[in-house]
C-alpha cells in the first residue's frame, strides 16, 4: 500500500513538471511568434520608405539634409534586421524619429500635401504603425507571461533545470522616440 502511494505521489510530481514544462515551451513559442509578428510589420515600414521617399524628393528638394537622415535611418534598421530585441528598438526608435520630422516638414508643401501618390503612403505608413504597435503590445504580453513563469516558483525550477531564460521585451528607450509620427493631414 505505501509503494502504491509513493507511487502516484511520483506519477504526480513526473505529471506536474510535464505540465510546467509544456506551458513553458508554450509560452515561449509564442515569444517567438509574437518577435515574427514585429519584425514582418518593421519590414512592412522599411518597404514603404522608398518610395514615400521618391514622392517627396519631387517636392521637397532642399530638404536634403531630411531626405538623407531618413534613409539612413532605414539602411541601419534593415542593417540590424536580425539584432535582438533592444539594438532593434533603438534602430526603430531612429526610423520613427526621422520618419516624424519628415511628415512634420511636408506640413510647409501645401502641393505635397495635395498629391494622392503622397496621401497613399501617408495612409499605408500610418497603418502600418498601427499593426507595429499591436505587433509591440501582444510580443510584450506574451514575453511578460514567459518571464512571469521563468521567475514564479515551482515553474522557476522546471525554467532552471531546461534552461528556459527570460525574453526582452520590445521598448524604445528614448521618450522622443516614443511618439508615432503623426501623419494626418
Amino acid at each position: 500500500m505505501t509503494g502504491l502511494i509513493i507511487l502516484a505521489i511520483v506519477v504526480a510530481a513526473a505529471g506536474f513538471v510535464i505540465f510546467l514544462y509544456n506551458d513553458l515551451v508554450k509560452k515561449r513559442q509564442l515569444v517567438e511568434e509574437g518577435w515574427s509578428g514585429i519584425d514582418v510589420q518593421l519590414k512592412r515600414r522599411t518597404d514603404l520608405i522608398p518610395n514615400l521617399l521618391e514622392t517627396v524628393k519631387g517636392y521637397m528638394g532642399h530638404e536634403r539634409e531630411t531626405l538623407e537622415a531618413v534613409t539612413n535611418a532605414r539602411a541601419a534598421a534593415t542593417a540590424g534586421a536580425n539584432a535582438g530585441p533592444e539594438e532593434r528598438a533603438r534602430l526603430e526608435g531612429a526610423l520613427s524619429g526621422a520618419l516624424g520630422r519628415l511628415i512634420a516638414i511636408a506640413e510647409a508643401y501645401p502641393d505635397l500635401k495635395a498629391n494622392t501618390t503622397f496621401l497613399e503612403f501617408q495612409g499605408a505608413l500610418q497603418t502600418v504603425e498601427d499593426e507595429i504597435q499591436m505587433s509591440r503590445r501582444y510580443y510584450n504580453g506574451a514575453v511578460r507571461d514567459l518571464n512571469t513563469a521563468v521567475e514564479s516558483f515551482p515553474s522557476n525550477v522546471v525554467a532552471n533545470a531546461f534552461k528556459f531564460e527570460k525574453a526582452e521585451y520590445f521598448e524604445l528607450g528614448n521618450e522622443a522616440d516614443r511618439a508615432v509620427p503623426n501623419v494626418k493631414f
